[in-house]
């Protein structure tokens, strides 16, 4: 019997899995954090005999490498893949044997020219792992390798849905790894069911129900489907283009033990040399009090993304946060896009290791509060630091809008007269946005709020937009 175990990455929104026979297993598509994939197979009981890479990953550092060296499986790539480190290359129909259960390899061009998806099969079940190329509800996107190459990877893109779609059963359950709230995919992806899989303990779907609500089957012309992908493509996180440079070199183990204390002399030096500091706490207790020249990402399921997407590359990143257990899952989370490493930590909340510096504080409104500020006439700017795709379906009529991903390296563009109202869609980015603009010198206020609100409160809207940043790197 096939079983197959999900581990999940909330914070890049990305699943990695182990699918077994009993005895030996294969893991497909590790996060560098591998001692997750080790406590399922301990606790089973299982060998690992195969890891397997569906593609050069653009949205974190692998851990398959480490993986394969820690367990002494095959590591298994396409063989067109170009690296700085032997593995066990296969092609468009091999096959795999992990004990009982047979792997075919198939050639899924889109995401990448060398994707590869891999079908499970024990006689009975079917499964297919395909990484980013058919996702639930949309496709991976095809802009992460070349701007050159984004139409033509679109069209195999479609093509390798397409075969999927052929080659499958229509009760072949789909197993990506994007899609869960990642980047790498083209269009927010819904999984169609309506319940748990209790076989994998996760949301999932089936060939057949995306043949229903795909949009690579739902445009069954080439031509539109390129069309309606490519306009959808917005910007991405900067730090991709180191990923998969980093994944070609073959990452090496991680340290998750705690880092180096900084006391508040050593906070001041690092926050007076440009180096980030970054408070982990929650929005609104950051700017109730915290130490001036920090920055404020609240640790949870995005932190990475956005903490990743903003830090200059390369700068030193320091964590501060109430306990060990907040700065260790900050940590966990670095580790996973090659920030090896902070700098420092300080624990024991502001009123700890603040003491003694510069703290500042600034308000927390929603937005009623912002249409009665403006309809009582008071002086003030509304930031709106949300996408361009999400903009462009309405936006404050008057605010200056600069994607949060822009805002560091365009803070001059901000008014530093008045007051800076500062929203996104729901207030995780305002919150990051606010702290950003504080360091700035300038006066913020948190609207800690949901943007669908805005319509509802007679907020007079446009919708033009500014010109697509595709690039983002």
């Amino acid at each position: 019997m096939m079983h197959i175990e999900t581990i999940e990455t909330p914070s890049l929104g990305d699943r990695s899995y182990i699918v077994a026979d009993g005895e030996v297993a294969a893991v497909i598509d590790p996060q560098r954090d591998i001692d997750r994939v080790l406590d399922v197979v301990d606790a089973n009981g299982w060998v690992i005999t195969h890891v397997l890479e569906t593609h050069s990953h653009n949205d974190y550092v692998t851990g398959g490498l480490e993986l394969a060296r820690r367990t002494g499986a095959r590591y298994v790539m396409a063989a067109a893949e170009e690296t700085f480190f032997p593995f066990h290359p296969v092609e468009d129909g091999d096959e795999i044997a992990v004990g009982s259960i047979r792997l075919r390899v198939l050639h899924t061009p889109g995401h990448t020219p060398t994707h590869l998806s891999y079908v499970a099969t024990d006689g009975e079940q079917q499964a297919a792992f395909t990484g980013g190329s058919l996702l639930y509800g949309s496709v991976g996107r095809t802009d992460l390798i070349s701007r050159t190459l984004t139409e033509e990877l679109t069209r195999h893109q479609h093509a390798s849905a397409h075969r999927l779609a052929t080659e499958l059963d229509d009760h072949a359950t789909v197993l990506p790894t994007h899609g869960f709230g990642s980047f790498c995919s083209s269009a927010a992806a819904d999984a169609h069911t309506s319940d748990v899989d209790p076989r994998y303990g996760v949301e999932t779907s089936t060939i057949a129900e995306q043949k229903r609500a795909n949009l690579a089957f739902t445009i069954t012309d080439t031509d539109e489907f390129v069309a309606t992908l490519m306009s959808g493509l917005d910007a991405y996180p900067r730090y991709y283009a180191h990923m998969s440079p980093r994944n070609r070199v073959g990452p090496g183990p991680v340290d998750l033990s705690p880092a180096v204390e900084a006391d508040p002399t050593e906070l001041a030096r690092r926050i007076h040399a440009g180096e980030w500091v970054v408070d982990l706490r929650d929005r609104t207790a950051y700017a109730a009090d915290h130490v001036t020249g920090t920055v404020n990402v609240e640790v949870g399921d995005s932190f990475i993304t956005y903490l990743a997407w903003i830090v200059p590359w390369g700068v030193p990143v320091t964590l501060v946060g109430d306990t060990q257990d907040e700065v260790a899952e900050a940590q966990r989370q670095l580790v996973r896009v090659g920030i090896d490493r902070p700098a420092a930590q300080a624990l024991g909340g502001v009123a700890e290791y603040g003491s003694g510096l510069d703290r500042g504080s600034y308000r927390v409104a929603d937005l009623d509060e912002l249409a009665a500020a403006m309809a009582d006439g008071e002086q003030l700017h509304v930031l709106d630091v949300r996408r361009n795709d999400e903009r462009a379906r309405g936006g404050v009529t008057g605010s200056l809008h600069i994607p949060i991903h822009e805002l560091e390296h365009r803070l001059e563009e901000v008014p530093a007269d008045a007051p800076v109202w500062v929203h996104c869609a729901s207030g995780y980015r305002a919150s990051i946005a606010a702290s950003v603009l504080a360091r700035g010198g300038r006066t913020p206020v948190l609207v800690d709020d949901s943007d669908t609100r805005l319509e509802p409160l007679g907020f007079a809207l446009t919708t033009d937009a500014p010109e697509r940043d595709r690039a983002a790197v």
